[in-house]
């Protein structure tokens, strides 16, 4: 006779986290439960912080090679947020929420050209990041007054290319306040013919230009949650900063901005710097949320709960450009830092997110499995069309730069202060600068990436991300540790050659 103990299989989280193992997300597997219902009807829905409320569970990382404006759009347009990184002026810092926060298309152009009325165009490569060039008084975006503009066809019909802009270009032009949704522009463009129309602000400022062929390409693309937006309507935004006494000012400055939320960006949280500047905050602007870390152990994230903090940032020296754990000989597996941090956060409330680590949909499904709320993502959107920099071609591949904040390069802009280290005599690199593969759009590929994800929960028998906490944290989910061969055989394996394509 087959008794309970007979048909146990597999471990609880409670015990193979406790085993004295670090554990990465590739070296565990969640063993498969009981399915009575559809994709479909797995929700996603969750908490970034105490108080921000997200229908995806994916935060773009303040990192300079990921995260500006034009990240920040895209990502908020998907139900999910994105963090702008630090690694500036706190004035530059600011303009780039605005201009994220300016925004009601799911997109941010970053290369817009404008020129005034004296200069000339030389060069028809002007016209490859934008279907017109706009002219200003003085020749920049933050001149209010717009005078004209200039499209690729009118130039290349000019017989004199060196004339003066102001001889042709046109200057009546059409454009529609910022504030009008998608869909009310594509509308528009389609029943008027038109080929492109500028949004600008109510104090005639040029936020943005749509063209018939965005409408096309944002089209094209799969619906995901619905936008973060405020009660105001505008997307949700957060920023960084550092421990510095200058990061209060820089503080202040984003606040009036309209950053939702602010991230403390320190590569090892638990200081008296970071616990200093969460109650700096939290007491001049009360109604805020704080998140803080980077933490790992239980110990630190309820230093920084009993400081303040509404949310927590959870991963230390697992990112792929990383060193932290081979300079410093400190961190942790990232499976079992975000199991035992959201064990002790969640008594308290605190959403947890998981930084670092991600390279695939199976890594989010873990990650918010054993407790996260939501997963920071860095290398998995570095790369794509809204992550600043330019492509080049390198080896024959379409690629983009991605630099660790930890990296010398990184430093030189200011990020030392991240790895308390701004004050050192030498700087010693916790990270690389490297190049990834262009992604294409952020806004094909995480929806086919949380559709993996809502599949992978549907395996597990998870109908949200409640769900899947409560079934771990009862002992009903079980686990088990991959040996080397088990994580080879749960990959491609024993192909001459083969092409992967994930949607």
């Amino acid at each position: 006779m087959t008794t309970a103990g007979d048909m146990e299989d597999g471990f609880p989280a409670t015990r193979l986290f406790n085993q004295g193992y670090s554990y990465t997300y590739d070296d565990v597997i969640f063993l498969p439960h009981y399915i009575d219902f559809p994709t479909d009807a797995v929700q996603l829905n969750t908490k970034l912080s105490r108080n921000i409320n997200l229908s995806v569970p994916c935060v773009a990382s303040p990192m300079d090679t990921v995260t500006e404006a034009s990240m920040a759009v895209s990502m908020a347009a998907l139900g999910g947020i994105g963090i702008i990184h630090s690694n500036n002026t706190a004035s530059e810092q600011s303009s780039l929420i605005r201009s994220a926060k300016s925004h009601r298309i799911p997109f941010a152009s970053s290369d817009i050209p404008f020129l005034s009325p004296d200069d000339s165009i030389s060069s028809g490569s002007i016209f490859d990041s934008s279907p017109c060039v706009f002219i200003t008084t003085n020749g920049s975006k933050s001149d209010k007054k717009l005078l004209g503009v200039v499209d690729k066809l009118t130039w290349e019909g000019l017989a004199d290319k060196e004339a003066r802009i102001s001889s042709y270009m046109q200057k009546n032009v059409v454009t529609l306040p910022s504030t009008y949704k998608f869909e009310d522009v594509a509308g528009y463009l389609a029943t008027k013919e038109m080929d492109f129309v500028p949004l600008v602000s109510g104090e005639g400022e040029v936020i943005d230009v749509v063209s018939k062929w965005d409408v096309e390409r944002i089209k094209g693309f799969p619906k995901s949650g619905l936008p973060s937006v405020g009660e105001n309507g505008e997307f949700l935004v957060g920023a960084s900063i550092g421990t510095r006494e200058s990061d209060k000012q820089r503080l202040e400055h984003l606040v009036k901005a309209g950053a939702n939320v602010i991230v403390i960006d320190s590569s090892q949280g638990n200081s008296i710097y970071q616990i200093e500047m969460i109650k700096y905050a939290k007491k001049m602007f009360p109604d805020l949320d704080v998140i803080g870390g980077n933490v790992v152990t239980m110990n630190q994230a309820q230093n920084l709960i009993q400081a303040g903090v509404d949310g927590l940032r959870v991963g230390m020296g697992s990112g792929s450009i990383c060193t932290t754990q081979e300079v410093c000989a400190v961190g942790r597996g990232q499976a079992t830092a975000v199991y035992k941090v959201s064990s002790v956060a969640a008594k308290s409330g605190i959403p947890v997110i998981a930084d670092g680590g991600i390279s695939n949909s199976g890594h989010i499904v873990k990650a918010l499995t054993l407790g996260a709320s939501t997963v920071m993502m860095g290398s998995f959107l570095a790369g794509s069309t809204e992550a600043p920099g330019a492509y080049t071609n390198q080896g024959g591949q379409r690629v983009k730069k991605y630099r660790g904040m930890g990296s010398l390069e990184a430093m030189t802009k200011g990020s030392d202060a991240r790895y308390l280290g701004d004050t050192a005599k030498m700087k010693i690199a916790q990270g690389v600068v490297g190049a990834v593969a262009d992604k294409g759009s952020v806004l094909k590929f995480i929806p086919y990436t949380m559709q993996a994800v809502k599949q992978g929960f549907q395996d597990l028998g998870a109908s949200s991300l409640q769900s899947a906490h409560d079934l771990l944290r009862s002992g009903v989910l079980r686990l088990e540790v991959r040996t080397g061969a088990a994580q080879v055989e749960g990959g491609i394996h024993g192909l001459v050659s083969y092409e992967k394509k994930s949607f």
